[in-house]
């Protein structure tokens, strides 16, 4: 059995979670997908899936093997395309990662706009909390807020945020509006925690760190949570100025204490190929810096 389609079958399972979704993405028969991965089980030595009458799971070792293989398929397609001349043809499948609400706020509708443009394209869009390894992951494209830690990566500047506190003006109409930091101990606060417990935000006088303990009454898991909570009057919130911009320009949010705001957080679009990017990343590359370029929420003065 070809080799190179085994690797396909199996990529396509990986993905699909499912054998039966992965034969009728690849347009085979259920008993050709099994057989192909019976091959491939045997060929090296081990299960790469773990198998249920409702689920289709990767192993251990084929979670490892999976990243190997997506990097190689990603290998292949770009020295194909640069072979073939078809490098010049965006068309193939793109993953681009970016924290959950930065994503859904803002990524999720640039790739819908890029997808109507580019129709040969599809993206697997990952929106999760956590840092993403691109090449351990077979991941693209990344969107990363804060400091860029020393690596092989290239990044692209696409503006910056910054850390802020906001209120609903009924809330500071009945409670007053905060002008330091340590008034906060008498005020109501909405907090963004993983678990409940003590919270100390970081404010700065200057270059002076000023670390002030608050008292949430409310805590909550997702940023989203935290600012429709403020929204609703229920106290003073600390979250990053893109999280509350929707609710900043309807009027149902002000900022509060901006005398004490850190520097600016950078955003940048980050993504690990070299010279030859193949078409389908340099054309998002290039929709993302347009698009984002034009997105006042990551320019403010």
């Amino acid at each position: 059995m070809d080799q190179l389609h085994t690797l396909k079958v199996f990529q396509t399972i990986a993905e699909q979670g499912s054998f039966a979704a992965a034969a009728r993405a690849l347009g085979l028969s259920p008993p050709a997908v099994t057989r192909a991965i019976a091959a491939l089980e045997t060929r090296v030595g081990m299960p790469l899936f773990v198998r249920t009458t409702r689920h289709v799971r990767l192993t251990e070792a084929g979670q490892h093997y999976a990243h190997d293989v997506r990097r190689i398929l990603a290998e292949l397609e770009l020295a194909e395309s640069a072979l073939t001349g078809s490098h010049a043809e965006p068309k193939g499948s793109l993953t681009v990662t970016a924290p959950a609400m930065f994503g859904r706020l803002y990524v999720t509708p640039m790739l819908v706009a890029f997808l109507k443009h580019y129709p040969e394209v599809s993206v697997h869009a990952l929106l999760i909390d956590r840092v993403t390894h691109l090449l351990e992951e077979g991941i693209d494209i990344g969107f990363r807020i804060g400091p860029l830690p020393d690596s092989s990566l290239h990044a692209i500047p696409l503006g910056h945020v910054r850390k802020k506190c906001y209120a609903s003006p009924d809330y500071l109409e009945q409670r007053g509006v905060p002008s330091h930091p340590s008034e906060l101990e008498h005020h109501d606060v909405v907090a963004y925690a993983r678990s409940s417990g003590p919270v100390r935000w970081t404010f700065f006088d200057n270059t002076r760190a000023i670390h002030q303990a608050v008292t949430p009454r409310l805590y909550c898991s997702s940023n989203d949570a935290t600012v429709t909570a403020t929204a609703e009057g229920l106290g003073i919130s600390r979250v990053l100025s893109y999280q509350a911009d929707a609710e900043i320009r309807a009027g149902s949010l002000v900022a509060v204490l901006e005398a004490f705001d850190g520097e600016p957080i950078p955003v940048h679009l980050v993504y690990a190929h070299g010279r030859n990017v193949p078409a389908k990343m340099r054309v998002l590359i290039d929709f993302v810096r347009e698009t984002f370029a034009n997105m006042p929420v990551l320019h403010s003065p």
